[in-house]
């Protein structure tokens, strides 16, 4: 073992410790920081081929692990758009440079733009709703994710499109009795039409039923029709009414499109004339108030009239090894050759853990752990120096023994 093996070996070792004092003092500056994943160094020994009569000091290695599969704590927050992962998965956010990048930070703000943007300034990627139905994910890539825009989400009508009116009919009147009800239907601008019901007695078991909008103009929307009934008081048919369309003619503008009204719960008892159920979907004008975001990880409009209206999904994605995942600067993560493929899915099924809407995923790093790290690496520090300073110290030896 040479005294150059020996100081080289000291150096090896404090370079070590200095990386361990890097990843301690990332940690602890980043403790606070949404979704941080702690780094630790991992030391391995170099050792140099050695002869029965000298060593070859060798010295030690270091290479930097995240603890990115390790979960953090939550904290609660009172925004809606302050997300966190329980359980597998990753955030897809989009920088400004196009590119996809996972994240577990998830304190998303609605930007003016309409965008879900973290505090990194990295927007929140999802499957647009094109219909009531859960939007088709493309499994193994980021193809078909577009940014998460609520821009769109303003004031909003919906017309009707299908209806219920269930009545009891009285069983004791006499032909010719005559009953009247109404039920508000909505048109494509969102105004009420009132639509006037009338039921008549024909005879035995039997009746007609007709509708009108009220106008003006008054304009029939259902032509009378025959309802009939069995000996237990049970209509018979028909089930559903349907209404004839008010084009933009009859309503100024607006239009009322022809839908089926379900009949089929109504009775013919010996009581008196009764409503039990009506009711028409649709909605007036209602402004936005706000936005929802479930366990599933659905982002719905919410309007002042109680309606929510899904708009987007949220995507999460995993990797066979996420601890091997490349960190990038702003809590991001890229995939590398040793995490494995991305495999795209949706909170609550197929392994990934649900989202939770008002909460943000703390760091993972005990300041504690960090804090004792730190006092044993600057001892190990100085024990190396020590190690140096004594190869020094004889290399001066020999140095002065030629004197």
């Amino acid at each position: 073992m040479s005294l150059y093996g020996t100081m080289r070996t000291g150096v090896s070792g404090m370079n070590a410790q200095a990386n361990r004092l890097g990843t301690v003092a990332e940690n602890i500056a980043n403790s606070s920081t949404v979704g941080y994943k702690k780094a630790s160094v991992q030391f391995s020994s170099m050792i140099l081929p050695s002869t029965a009569g000298a060593y070859n000091s060798g010295g030690v290695e270091t290479d930097v692990r995240y603890s990115i599969s390790d979960q953090g704590t939550f904290s609660y927050t009172t925004s809606a758009t302050d997300l966190a992962v329980n359980g597998n998965g990753f955030f897809i956010v989009q920088g400004s440079d196009g590119i996809d990048y996972l994240t577990r930070a998830g304190s998303f703000v609605v930007m003016d733009d309409g965008t879900l943007q973290n505090s990194a300034g990295y927007t929140l990627m999802g499957y647009k709703y094109s219909s009531t139905s859960d939007p088709t994910i493309v499994v193994n890539g980021f193809d078909g994710l577009e940014p998460i825009d609520l821009s769109s989400a303003s004031i909003s009508a919906t017309a009707s499109t299908s209806g219920t009116l269930n009545v009891n009919l009285p069983s004791g009147e006499a032909v010719g009795f005559t009953k009247s009800t109404s039920l508000v239907a909505y048109d494509s601008q969102g105004n009420s039409r009132l639509l006037d019901f009338t039921y008549t007695k024909t005879g035995a078991n039997a009746w007609t039923v007709q509708a009108d909008y009220a106008g003006p103009p008054a304009t029939a929307v259902v032509a009378p029709t025959p309802v009939t009934f069995d000996v237990n008081g049970k209509i018979t048919g028909p089930m559903t009414l349907a209404t004839t369309a008010l084009t933009a003619a009859t309503l100024n503008g607006a239009e009322l499109p022809s839908f089926n009204i379900d009949i089929s719960g109504s009775t013919q008892l010996a009581a008196e004339f009764s409503v039990s159920l009506g009711d028409c979907n649709g909605n007036a004008a209602s402004e936005v108030t706000g936005y929802e975001i479930d366990e599933k990880g659905v982002v719905s409009v919410v309007y002042d009239n109680g309606d929510l209206t899904p708009r987007f999904r949220v995507a999460l994605a995993s990797v066979q090894s996420p601890d091997n995942l490349t960190p990038i600067a702003g809590n991001l993560y890229s995939q590398s050759n040793d995490s494995g493929v991305v495999v795209m899915g949706y909170a609550g099924s197929s392994g990934f853990g649900k989202i939770l809407s008002g909460a943000l995923e703390d760091s993972n790093v005990d300041v504690a752990e960090e804090l004792t790290a730190m006092i044993e690496s600057q001892r190990n520090y100085t024990a190396n120096s020590k190690v140096f300073q004594t190869g020094s110290e004889l290399m001066d030896v020999l140095v002065n023994l030629k004197r």
